[in-house]
């Protein structure tokens, strides 16, 4: 079995979902369509608490967030979201502190043993558009995916070697138990993990938003 059929079928056991497309204007239509069908869920319109909601939004409007792009992917992601009446987030995302529908960010690397994202930052808005969005949209290129943990024991030291980095393992949507054992999903994170393996392409660098 190839490493990317491993990681397909080990990430549908944690029930991810998994897209597989050529290009980043390909991964981002991708994840504005998938915001599209996103049906509104704990997440607050407009009208229910206009603190929380879209600046100038309407009832059931939709918002995607995304913070580590770099400037073509981001004026792409931004008229796609223009064209489909969607809210575009960057900044400030503890002001929706309610929720996002979808929430974009680049993985660093994918383990296929476990199903597993990597994702590293020293960025809180790409922290919490993993942690708050109803469903995560993780775009990983398919040359990033490595065997096992081990395997990428190197690589992981070097992205935690900044004082400032914070390294996210992710299997999976956001899951929790009770302690009669009663499992519930998104309960402290997403409701839903969509992966985009992006072919021949490396991650997009995070932009300096200071």
């Amino acid at each position: 079995m190839d490493i990317i059929t491993q990681f397909k079928e080990n990430t549908a056991l944690v029930s991810s979902v998994v897209h597989r497309v050529k290009t980043i204007e390909q991964a981002l239509e991708t994840a504005v369509s998938i915001c599209k069908t996103t049906e509104i869920s704990h997440c607050l319109t407009a009208s229910e608490n206009e603190a929380s909601a879209p600046q100038g939004g309407e009832e059931n409007q939709k918002t995607l967030a995304a913070h580590d792009l770099d400037a073509p992917s981001f004026k792409l992601l931004e008229d796609l979201c223009l064209q489909n009446e969607i809210t575009l987030v960057t900044d400030n995302l503890r002001n929706h502190g309610n929720g996002i529908h979808v929430g974009v960010t680049f993985a660093d690397f994918g383990i296929a043993e476990t199903g597993t994202l990597v994702i590293n930052s020293d960025s809180e808005e790409k922290r919490l558009t993993t942690m708050i969005s109803d469903v995560h949209v993780a775009v990983l290129p398919v040359s990033n995916i490595r065997e096992t943990a081990l395997d990428m024991a190197d690589e992981l030291e070097s992205l935690i070697s900044k004082p400032s980095s914070y390294t996210a393992f992710i299997t999976g949507p956001s899951r929790t138990a009770d302690i009669e054992r009663v499992l519930a999903i998104g309960v402290h994170g997403p409701l839903e993990l969509h992966i985009v393996l992006l072919e021949n392409h490396p991650p997009t660098p995070e932009p300096d938003r200071s």
